[in-house]
């Protein structure tokens, strides 16, 4: 089973300093037919203004993974940590018992545009925990690199839960093919350009989820950026 989630059916938010999408139910967007795919609970594409940030709050038992497309993320947290996080990099917080952290963007004229991601963890009440890892382009053009796994496999940063998240740049005659457990799930998020999956063209901001598939397939890319989950039903 393929479903085809367009860009234009997630949640909208302006909050004038930050302007969201949601591609599942989120704070005051609630769809129940999208309250999450597997144990993906959150895809949430944020566009902080200058000058301004999400300031100190709390989270508990959910992996957080912050990708950044353009722009800085400023996180600091009450583990110590004091990051920029830049394009190219993966962020994972397990908040676990408890975190309180903010994220920021200090440039006086550039917006921070990123994806804030939340994995139900397959653990509770752990002691929070912090990682950042660099992914260059090189390592994603033309292919899936794991950036995200259970058992930090590849160089990936590892999370408390049974998922897998893979980016992959392509573009022209670029192709990928990832094989699927048909008693998983999965979902495909085209972050930016245009890419066919399974056969469907998407654009920036759409989606496939899929259950009971055996393969994922990605080719006619245009400048495309996408992330794929591997995930548990």
């Amino acid at each position: 089973m393929m479903q085809v989630r367009r860009s234009n059916a997630r949640g909208q938010a302006d909050h004038g300093w930050l302007k969201s999408q949601h591609s599942f139910s989120f704070a005051e967007f609630h769809d129940p037919r999208w309250m999450g795919w597997g144990n993906l609970r959150v895809i949430n594409e944020d566009r902080i203004a200058p000058g301004t940030g999400f300031g100190t709050h709390g989270h508990r038992d959910m992996e957080i993974i912050s990708y950044v497309l353009e722009g800085n993320l400023a996180h600091k947290d009450s583990m110590g940590n004091v990051k920029g996080i830049p394009p190219g990099d993966v962020q994972r917080m397990s908040a676990g018992s408890g975190v309180r952290h903010s994220e920021f963007n200090h440039a006086p004229n550039q917006t921070t545009h990123f994806l804030q991601i939340w994995i139900e963890p397959n653990v509770r009440g752990i002691e929070p925990g912090y990682e950042q890892k660099t992914f260059p382009a090189s390592e994603k053009r033309g292919q899936l690199k794991l950036v995200a796994s259970p058992d930090g496999a590849s160089g990936s940063v590892s999370m408390h839960a049974d998922a897998a998240m893979y980016a992959g740049l392509f573009d022209g005659a670029d192709e990928a093919e990832l094989a699927l457990d048909p008693l998983r799930m999965a979902y495909v998020h085209l972050v930016r350009g245009s890419l066919e999956v399974n056969g469907e063209r998407l654009q920036a901001g759409d989606a496939v989820a899929l259950a009971g598939e055996s393969k994922v397939t990605l080719g006619a890319g245009q400048d495309a950026e996408v992330l794929v989950f591997d995930l548990a039903p």
